[in-house]
């Protein structure tokens, strides 16, 4: 929130919400650019990405918007959301891209999809399965059909509202949520077998965690032995 005229306090950039960030950067404030860039580089990366399945496509999307967005700034209004204005530009970007191009498919990271499991630093037994869990979500949405892979990143990924689905693809509400629907059943299913298999191979008590207790274990039993020795010869003694 911005401080009152009278106050001598300065106001951080960082403060402010997107209407008053844009101000900023009409004046060609260059701290406004990469806050602006900053906040929604997430969301507009993943609606890239779910439109043409490609990172780089996806980064030089991203590139374009904000070129494109930081030019035409006298054309955002404050009563709609930033971030739906710029997504809107991300999304002409991405489909004109994909009307250039034969579609493709190819599963890169879709950061966030899985979180950790656990607050710990995994060890590398439980890394490699996350990896590998993370490798088949990626891979699935990757082979949702387009219009499904849209809706559910925007819906589950960025957690968009429905009514902001719905404007920014310029279809009904309940098109949207019949599309999350079937995106949500053709996941399970791909998914079904595939993590059933992976996850007899998670978070296996091996590896170096194994090492790590038995060696604990043998430590531990060498000292009690000891002791026990050094018990039962004073007993003998006596």
């Amino acid at each position: 929130m911005m401080k009152p005229s009278g106050s001598t306090e300065a106001v951080r950039i960082e403060d402010l919400d997107d209407a008053g960030v844009v101000e900023h950067a009409r004046q060609r404030n260059p701290a406004a650019f990469w806050l602006i860039i900053k906040r929604h580089n997430q969301r507009l990366h993943r609606v890239a990405r779910a439109v043409l399945n490609d990172d780089t496509e996806a980064e030089d999307v991203l590139q374009e918007t904000y070129i494109h967005a930081f030019t035409h700034l006298a054309e955002f209004r404050a009563e709609a959301r930033l971030s739906t204005w710029l997504t809107r530009i991300a999304l002409n970007e991405a489909l004109g891209r994909r009307r250039k191009r034969r579609p493709t498919v190819d599963a890169k990271a879709i950061e966030g999809m899985v979180a950790p499991c656990s607050a710990h630093k995994p060890d590398p037994e439980e890394a490699a399965a996350l990896a590998e869990i993370r490798g088949l979500l990626e891979r699935a949405v990757g082979d949702l059909p387009e219009p499904f892979r849209i809706v559910f990143v925007m819906r589950d990924v960025e957690e968009m509202s429905i009514e902001e689905t719905a404007f920014l693809l310029a279809l009904r509400p309940q098109t949207v949520s019949t599309r999350l629907y079937r995106a949500r059943r053709l996941l399970r299913e791909a998914l079904r077998d595939k993590l059933a298999t992976v996850f007899t191979d998670t978070f296996l008590f091996a590896g170096a965690r194994c090492d790590r207790l038995a060696q604990s274990v043998l430590d531990r039993l060498a000292i009690r032995l000891v002791r026990k020795d050094t018990q039962n010869a004073a007993t003998e003694r006596t």
